[in-house]
């Protein structure tokens, strides 16, 4: 199991290294357990970023329109009034069609146990084939509002009212 951490040095990171040491500092505890200790742990590719990748812990083979559940080998505990919603990449997504199903997943404060990915490949003619190992996804973690649900007669006005899919137009197809 991998616990990728980076460094920067005043003397490597140039005039702005201040900046540099604190920009995507960690600011929540994550529990991690490794189910599978061949693989690294969920981590940040570059500081700043938002999603945190995810592995594949076997390898998968994905013909055009397929779909299969992939295990990550990595289960977490959330904080109360967290979640970790799951990502495509968006390069397996651009250069191969790979995407997730559901995206993003959901993965509940409450739920232990090893969060697999529901990877879809939407290439119409070829497959792709994972190795294990291969980062299949970005997991990203945010704080979660607890909505207390009130039932009313009558909803409040706004702007856009009932206008729903296509509402505020934006396509220009052709004209019949």
């Amino acid at each position: 199991m991998s616990n990728e951490t980076a460094v920067f040095s005043k003397d490597a990171a140039g005039p702005d290294a201040d900046t540099a040491a604190t920009y995507g500092t960690p600011t929540l505890d994550v529990q991690l357990k490794m189910l599978d200790a061949g693989l690294e742990a969920p981590s940040y590719a570059h500081p700043g970023d938002a999603g945190a990748d995810l592995r594949a812990r076997e390898d998968v083979h994905l013909a055009p329109g397929e779909r299969k559940l992939v295990p990550t080998g990595v289960s977490i505990a959330l904080p109360d009034g967290f979640v970790a919603l799951i990502h495509p990449r968006s390069g397996l997504a651009t250069k191969h069609g790979l995407t997730v199903v559901n995206a993003p997943g959901t993965v509940d404060a409450g739920y232990r146990g090893e969060i697999a990915v529901t990877l879809l490949n939407t290439d119409q003619n070829t497959a792709i084939s994972l190795k294990r190992g291969d980062r299949i996804a970005q997991m990203v973690i945010q704080r979660v509002e607890y909505a207390r649900f009130v039932t009313v007669d009558q909803l409040s006005e706004s702007v856009r009212g009932t206008g729903g899919f296509g509402s505020t137009g934006g396509f220009n197809a052709p004209k019949a």
